[in-house]
């Protein structure tokens, strides 16, 4: 398992980490980290790792854009000093350019995407033990569908910025792109997008996979 004793895992990103987490900070007692993928991957790491004391924070927060946390990165991640950060955003970056084509002003382009996540993997790549850089991902099986087509092309930002940097690379697509041969998407994600908790049970299992998670 990558991580050891005593490390703060801070978990920053959009609606999907989110989930319904208690504000501002999500940490500590009585359910603070909603009903999300963190959720699960907290409650997985510490019964099975109890000797271990992570101490799991998260910070995502609805609708945000990668060009969002540029604007909030010192307070949610810097401040919190992390021993381990885990990022997953883009998916609003892509999804406004689609859900509100005449608003250009919300629309993050690819180009801003990969200056935004190189300056905030940048800023923290050296603070920490380790990065968890996570795809954006559509539960969609066909790859020229055009909402999946541009998640595609930033996740392959993800993955070039993840392997430059030497972070965890997961690949969240992947994942959903497997359990998609058996299964329709509906059974992840009511829009493709906000995962039930099957789809949140995807997304947990790649990362801890990725992190040497053993049962």
């Amino acid at each position: 398992m990558k991580l050891t004793r005593n490390m703060k895992l801070v978990f920053q990103g959009d609606s999907i980490t989110d989930a319904g987490r208690a504000q501002p900070i999500a940490e500590g007692i009585f359910d603070p980290m909603g009903r999300g993928y963190v959720n699960l991957i907290d409650a997985f790491l510490n019964a099975r790792y109890p000797e271990l004391n992570l101490h799991v924070v998260n910070v995502g927060i609805s609708g945000n854009t990668s060009r969002d946390l540029v604007g909030r990165w010192q307070r949610d991640v810097i401040d919190l000093k992390p021993d381990w950060l885990s990022l997953m955003i883009g998916i609003n970056d892509v999804w406004r350019q689609f859900d509100m084509p005449y608003m250009p002003n919300t629309h993050v382009y690819i180009d801003e995407f990969e200056n935004n996540l190189k300056m905030l993997v940048g800023q923290t790549r050296q603070m920490v033990s380790g990065i968890t850089l996570m795809t954006p991902f559509v539960v969609e099986g066909m790859k020229d569908e055009p909402f999946r087509a541009m998640m595609d092309k930033y996740s392959a930002v993800c993955k070039k910025i993840a392997m430059r940097n030497d972070c965890v690379f997961v690949d969240i697509q992947a994942a959903f792109d497997e359990v998609l041969q058996h299964r329709h998407s509906a059974r992840f994600a009511w829009d493709r997008i906000h995962t039930n908790q099957v789809g949140c049970g995807v997304i947990a299992r790649a990362w801890l996979k990725a992190m040497d998670f053993e049962m």
